[in-house]
């Protein structure tokens, strides 16, 4: 089946296709930037409105970004800007949430392997933290003043099933993150731990990680939610008062483009759990993919052509070290694709049936196998829609290849006879040859040799 786009297939289409001209029209997008990410400021804008919307009858709810998602700063900042917390999984997570101006008491660590160092930062701060293991509860207990603002959970897996990828399966019965729920005697040392640890306030779950039902998502939610209930009658009081409630739709890939699902999770999590939503615990949420998957894209720039074994290969600069997923996991995470021509403007003409390749010197760097698109020649451009999460913000530095520039851009109303104009915002710099080197080891350029002297 093809998945290239057609103009009615997605809402933003039409601002992607004149981002793409403009883009090549100014020359982020060319000889001099041959490959680049681009953020559409009002998709994110309207995937936060509709999650709100969504929740709105649900009271005391603090939806967060999953930094991982898309870790820039100014992207953080527009989440931020718009009522959003953060999720982070790491102290560099942490770092650039502070930066971005997000408040303390608005970002939940969620890391699964916490330091004593990492641990003592976030209490300091009053950021949330998330427990991952029984043990990590007792060494937060080591480590936390009497007086911490922290707000505390414990992550447990419910071990509902894991979803159709097993990679990122989160609550299968081996899955890593969270106490295994069903496991001997699990629950019980969990109802204990509470019982010992007054300050322990908060479950949290995260089911979805791509693959799994809206079903399976609120199964998940369900279980812990009736755990938070026991935990509170066993301990005859109010202990627990919060529930993580993760993210983890299923969004963003293989041409989706009905727009983010947040509405049927809710109306899902009413069916499983049909007191979740009264107000009685507060919920925090984690979306990532769900709401910046579509409204990013990635350009790159055809520097050749070839054909081997009946079939045309398209060379770019958009491979694995941008598309890193889809690459490993070509039958889970496709693309779709798009053909423009040297200007910018979108291919026309008979559909060729052509492999994308990337830069990577590896014979899989291939973002897309056997795509009928037209034809692709030298000085075309092919854009990845759907790679606002997960891609070009994280870039691999296989083979030392750049990061590429990020811009954001946002259509201007008014079109002119060529359609809307755009503008754009600069969100990350192309990395330099200084600093790969720098990145490299270069100030100690000569230290395995001077161990010989």
């Amino acid at each position: 089946m093809s998945l290239s786009p057609s103009p009615a297939s997605s809402p933003s289409s039409a601002r992607v296709a004149a981002a793409v001209r403009h883009a090549v029209a100014a020359g982020l997008l060319g000889e001099a930037g041959p490959v680049a990410g681009f953020v559409d400021t009002d998709g994110v804008r309207g995937s936060v409105a509709a999650l709100h919307e969504a929740f709105a009858e649900a009271p005391g709810v603090l939806h967060t970004f999953a930094a991982k998602a898309a870790s820039l700063v100014p992207v953080l900042r527009l989440l931020a800007d718009r009522g959003m917390g953060c999720e982070v999984a790491s102290p560099g997570e942490l770092r650039i949430a502070l930066e971005a101006g997000f408040a303390p008491a608005k970002i939940v660590l969620d890391s699964p392997v916490k330091t004593r160092d990492e641990i003592r930062r976030a209490l300091a701060l009053g950021v949330a933290l998330n427990a991952d293991s029984l043990d990590e509860v007792r060494r937060i207990a080591s480590l936390r003043p009497s007086d911490a603002a922290s707000v505390i959970g414990l992550r447990v897996n419910p071990q509902v099933g894991g979803g159709a990828i097993d990679a990122t399966s989160t609550a299968a019965a081996t899955s890593k993150p969270g106490v295994a729920l069903r496991d001997p005697g699990a629950r019980d040392r969990v109802v204990e731990s509470f019982a010992a640890h007054p300050w322990l306030t908060r479950l949290h779950t995260h089911t979805g990680a791509q693959g799994c039902s809206l079903e399976l998502i609120a199964a998940g939610v369900g279980e812990t939610y009736l755990l938070a209930e026991e935990i509170n009658t066993r301990l005859g009081r109010r202990q627990v008062t919060g529930l993580g409630i993760g993210g983890g739709l299923p969004a963003g890939s293989a041409g989706e483009t009905a727009g983010p699902p947040f509405a049927g999770y809710v109306a899902a999590l009413r069916r499983a759990v049909p007191g979740l939503l009264d107000g009685r615990y507060e919920l925090v949420t984690g979306f990532g993919r769900s709401l910046m998957a579509q409204h990013g894209f990635i350009g790159a720039l055809v520097e050749s052509t070839k054909d081997a074994g009946g079939r045309r290969i398209a060379l770019t600069h958009a491979g694995a070290q941008t598309a890193t997923r889809t690459v490993f996991m070509p039958e889970t995470r496709p693309l779709r694709v798009g053909a423009f021509d040297a200007e910018g403007l979108p291919k026309a003409g008979p559909a060729l049936v052509q492999d994308i390749a990337g830069p990577c010197c590896f014979a899989g760097d291939v973002v897309a196998h056997a795509r009928e698109l037209p034809e692709l020649r030298a000085g075309d451009f092919v854009v990845l829609y759907d790679t606002g999460a997960y891609c070009f913000s994280t870039p691999w530095a296989y083979n030392s290849l750049p990061r590429p520039a990020v811009y954001g851009f946002r259509a201007v109303t008014g079109a002119g006879p060529d359609g809307p104009a755009v503008r754009f915002a600069p969100v990350r710099d192309a990395q330099s040859l200084d600093s790969i080197a720098a990145e490299s080891g270069l100030a100690h350029a000569d230290a395995l040799l001077e161990l010989d002297a």
